[in-house]
């Protein structure tokens, strides 16, 4: 019975099989053909069938993982266009380029740079994941260079940006055990550049002066068997780098062409040409714009706070809001006197609220209690943010220990809870809110008076 939808060749079980799970050879199939089971499921499917399909029923663009360990990142796999279509699935990464011409302090700054701009925000860790380390002239320097960021401590994934194959041969197999790209595949070395990586399957960066040879040059790639590529859309302008990586993705996505099935690299360094501003707008744009990974020249915290953010609103999946972490949150070096305010879990609010808070140099407890991750009043109607569920989390909470102070303040959008809450906790004071975040240093301040 032929594969559903597939026609690449006939499958033909034994009799009564169920081998897969399946109660018969045209469920398993429609699974298969959906994408929801894989083929080698099958026992009686010979490898190479196995092999044909797995690439015929694949996604549109490849995952192409760069780094190793801690270090691992997956870059393309997307299966969409926009982010509303269903869900974006691999986010981009940042990386800072080093070369070997630059001065020793210059390198050294860049280097303490990546290793402090590091921190958690609802849940996920921003750090710069990726060094990009370009050659110039001098391969000695520019060996010593990858050692030195190598010894250096730095947890990151490696990007070898080098164009001479020789120099490339050896420079691999200081980081080869790391799993680096190795970019700089062009018209003339392709052959070689490919040589060097397709014994340890090492992804291979490809770039050429415009998008008709960049597409010649990756057939004239995957003519050789191989397929782990990461592609380079840019050129010397902004518009036109713009232009052809929406073009890669569309052609790849909307016209089902396999051969622009990769994710990018884009050099905004160069684009910026040296700007660190126009470097944060490139960087947002091309996140929002299929930029997989995105090469600056640094990564202080100018840059990192808007970038981290934007990438953090744009890679979550749109049906699951974000979330920060249900608990106690000390603001303003609260004590054992602070007040303790109360808001849901939905990180947007959150942030606004714990932001006017700080504003107001006032210290507070904050109980963020499980209210499914929604808004104030949106959790309220649905339910899941009631008196009952803050009162449960201020007597479970371990609030009542950090503080003696007794005063409840609740957003003012859900004031009907307040009579509930007085039932529920008899020995706290429940104040009712501001409805606008705004408001909220104005009120603190008030209160302290009092």
């Amino acid at each position: 019975m032929a594969l559903t939808g597939l026609g690449i060749f006939k499958l033909t079980p034994k009799k009564n099989c169920k081998d897969c799970g399946f109660p018969t050879c045209l469920a398993f199939s429609m699974k298969v053909a959906s994408g929801a089971v894989e083929i080698s499921k099958c026992p009686h499917m010979s490898k190479e069938s196995i092999e044909k399909l797995a690439e015929a029923t694949a996604p549109l663009m490849k995952t192409i993982t760069v780094g190793k360990g801690d270090t691992e990142y997956k870059l393309g796999g997307e299966t969409v266009l926009f982010r509303h279509e269903k869900t974006l699935v691999n986010r981009n990464r940042f990386a800072v380029l080093l070369s070997e011409n630059m001065e020793d302090s210059e390198i050294d700054t860049k280097i303490q740079h990546m290793k402090d701009v590091k921190y958690v925000r609802i849940g996920e860790e921003m750090k710069t994941e990726f060094v990009a380390l370009r050659y110039v002239s001098n391969k000695d320097k520019y060996l010593a260079l990858i050692n030195r960021v190598k010894s250096s401590g730095l947890k990151v994934a490696y990007i070898l940006v080098c164009e001479d194959a020789a120099v490339m041969k050896e420079a691999l197999p200081i980081v080869k055990d790391e799993n680096p790209l190795a970019y700089g595949a062009n018209k003339d070395n392709f052959k070689d550049m490919v040589e060097l990586v397709k014994q340890d399957n090492i992804p291979l960066g490809v770039k050429a002066d415009n998008l008709e040879e960049l597409y010649t040059l990756v057939e004239g790639i995957q003519k050789l068997g191989y397929k782990n590529l990461v592609l380079d859309p840019g050129s010397k302008s902004i518009k036109e780098t713009f232009e052809n990586t929406v073009q890669i993705r569309r052609i790849n996505l909307q016209g089902q062409d396999r051969t622009f099935g990769y994710p990018s690299i884009l050099f905004l360094n160069e684009l910026a040409k040296g700007d660190k501003f126009q470097e944060v707008t490139l960087s947002t744009l091309f996140t929002m714009k299929y930029g997989s990974i995105l090469v600056l020249s640094d990564m202080d915290y100018c840059r990192a706070l808007p970038l981290y953010g934007i990438r953090q609103n744009i890679f979550t999946d749109p049906q699951k809001p974000m979330r920060v972490e249900v608990g106690v949150y000390g603001l303003n070096n609260a004590d054992d006197n602070s007040p303790v305010m109360c808001t849901v879990d939905f990180a947007l609010t959150y942030f606004i609220v714990s932001g006017e808070v700080e504003r107001s140099k006032m210290p507070v407890w904050m109980v963020i209690p499980d209210a499914g991750g929604y808004s104030v009043l949106t959790s309220w109607a649905a339910g899941k943010f009631t008196g009952s569920v803050i009162a449960d989390m201020v007597k479970n909470s371990g609030i009542e220990q950090k503080t003696k102070n007794r005063t409840l303040i609740i957003p003012g959008k859900v004031a009907v809870l307040k009579g509930e809450l007085e039932e529920n906790l008899p020995d706290w004071n429940i104040v009712v809110g501001t409805t606008e975040a705004m408001y909220i240093p104005k009120l603190l301040k008030e209160m302290a008076v009092k």
